[in-house]
C-alpha cells in the first residue's frame, strides 16, 4: 500500500492508543481519514469523536442497558453489538483496520477484516495471543498485511526490514520492568492498586498498566512476537531496559545488533504503521520529542528476574504448551486483574489465582474461534470461581 489517503477503521477510538491514533489522524489530514470508528461503552467520548471526524459509520459495543440507553441518546444512527464491530471493520471505504480494542472483543471483526482483504494494523495482543493461527493463516490466505502498533513489535518490525528472517539469531524485546523492578517480595504483598497503577514510563489504560506491573503484559508480547515473526520461542528473550528508551533489538547470525530507539511515545510506532513504508515527519514536539543522546547519558540493561514476575513465567509455560492454554491464560488474567482492581485479591494472588486456573484446563490442541471464546469464559468464571471459594 503506497496510496494516500488511506482510510482508517478505528476500533477501540476512545481507548488510549485510539485517542492516540486521532493524534496522527489531525496532524496529518490529508493523509489519513477516519471512515469508521468503534468503541466498547464510552458513548459521551465516541459522540464527540464522531462530531470532529464525521465518519461513514459508527459502532458501540454496548455491552450492558445503561451502555445501550445512551448510546440510543447520544448515537442514534450507530450500529450496536457484535453487528457493529463487525460492520466498522469491513466497510467498503475502508484502506487499514485498527485494532485497539482490548481482550478477546476483537478477534470476530479482526477475522472479518482479514477476509475482506483489509490491512491490519494491530494493537490488541490477545487476538494473536490466543488465535494466532487463526489470524496469520487467514492473513496467508487472504495476502494481507498485519503491521503492530505495540512500541516492542513496531520495533522489531522496523530492525527487520530488508533481512531475511533465516538471518535472525534472536529477537530481544525490552522492558521497562514497571513500578515493581527492585521491589521486594515484603514490598510486593503490600502493593496497593494506586502504586501498581503508578507505571514509571507510559500512561495506558487501567487492564494494561496492571499487567505492565505483574510482567504478563511482556509475556504476552513474547507469544505475540512467535507469531508475528515466526520466530520461535527458545529464539525469543526479554531484557530489561528500565529508561524506555531502547525499544527492542534484533540479533543476526553473524552477531549484529540492530535496535530502534526513540522517547517513549505510542504516536510513533502509530504513525510508523498507518504511513507504512513511508516515514513522516514528527509530530508536535509534545507528542513526540527528538532523543538528544548526550542528554540520556547512558541506558541501564539487566536481565528480568522470574521469580519476581510469575506472571511472566506463567505466559511462556501457556505459549509453549500451546492449544487452547494461552486462552485461559488470558481470561483468567482479565478476571483476576478485575478482582485486584476491585480489592477482592492482593496483587501477588494475581499470579496465584492464574495459575489454579491453569492447573484445571484441560486443553484442546487446535482450537477454533468458538472453542477460544469458550475457552476463555471458562477461565474467568473459574477464577471467579476460585476466588469467591477462597474469601
Amino acid at each position: 500500500m503506497s496510496t494516500f489517503p488511506r482510510r482508517l477503521a478505528l476500533l477501540g477510538c476512545t481507548g488510549s492508543v485510539g485517542r492516540q491514533t486521532l493524534d496522527v489522524v489531525r496532524q496529518f489530514p490529508d493523509l489519513f481519514q477516519v471512515t469508521t470508528l468503534a468503541a466498547r461503552s464510552n458513548v459521551e467520548l465516541l459522540s464527540q469523536q464522531m462530531q470532529e471526524f464525521q465518519p461513514a459509520l459508527v459502532a458501540c459495543f454496548a455491552d450492558n442497558v445503561e451502555v445501550k440507553e445512551k448510546a440510543h441518546s447520544l448515537l442514534p444512527t450507530a450500529i450496536l453489538g457484535d453487528q457493529g464491530l463487525l460492520a466498522a471493520a469491513t466497510h467498503a471505504d475502508v484502506d487499514i483496520v485498527v485494532v485497539a480494542t482490548s481482550g478477546l472483543l476483537a478477534l470476530r471483526p479482526t477475522l472479518a477484516a482479514i477476509a475482506a482483504g483489509k490491512t491490519i494494523a494491530l494493537a490488541n495482543k490477545e487476538t494473536l495471543v490466543m488465535a494466532g493461527h487463526l489470524v496469520m493463516e487467514a492473513a496467508r490466505q487472504n495476502n494481507v498485511p498485519i503491521w503492530p502498533l505495540d512500541s516492542e513489535h513496531s520495533a522489531v518490525w522496523q530492525c527487520l526490514r530488508g533481512e531475511e528472517n533465516k538471518e535472525i539469531e534472536r529477537l530481544l524485546l525490552t522492558a521497562s520492568g514497571g513500578p515493581f523492578r527492585t521491589a521486594s517480595l515484603e514490598q510486593l504483598r503490600t502493593v496497593t492498586v494506586e502504586q501498581a497503577l503508578a507505571h514509571p514510563t507510559w500512561r495506558m489504560g487501567p487492564k494494561i498498566t496492571i499487567d505492565s506491573a505483574t510482567l504478563m503484559n511482556k509475556g504476552l508480547e513474547v507469544l505475540e512476537a512467535r507469531w508475528l515473526f515466526d520466530v520461535p520461542f527458545e529464539r525469543i528473550e526479554v531484557v530489561i531496559q528500565p529508561e524506555s528508551i531502547v525499544h527492542s533489538m534484533v540479533e543476526f547470525v553473524d552477531g549484529s545488533i540492530k535496535m530502534q530507539a526513540s522517547l517513549p511515545s505510542m504516536h510513533l510506532p502509530i504513525m510508523n504503521a498507518l504511513a507504512y513504508p513511508a516515514r513522516l515527519p514528527g509530530l508536535e514536539r509534545e507528542f513526540i520529542r527528538p532523543l538528544r543522546w548526550s542528554e540520556i547519558g547512558k541506558l541501564n540493561f539487566a536481565p528480568l528476574e522470574m521469580e519476581r514476575f510469575p506472571c511472566f513465567r506463567l505466559a511462556l509455560e501457556a505459549g509453549k504448551r500451546g492449544g487452547t492454554y494461552p486462552c485461559a491464560l488470558v481470561g483468567a488474567d482479565e478476571e483476576a486483574v478485575e478482582l485486584f482492581l476491585d480489592g477482592k485479591i492482593r496483587f501477588l494472588e494475581i499470579a496465584e489465582l492464574i495459575e489454579a486456573v491453569l492447573e484445571r484446563h484441560q486443553p484442546c490442541e487446535e482450537p477454533d474461534v468458538e472453542q477460544t471464546i469458550e475457552v476463555c469464559a471458562w477461565a474467568r468464571e473459574t477464577a471467579r470461581s476460585l476466588c469467591k471459594a477462597q474469601s
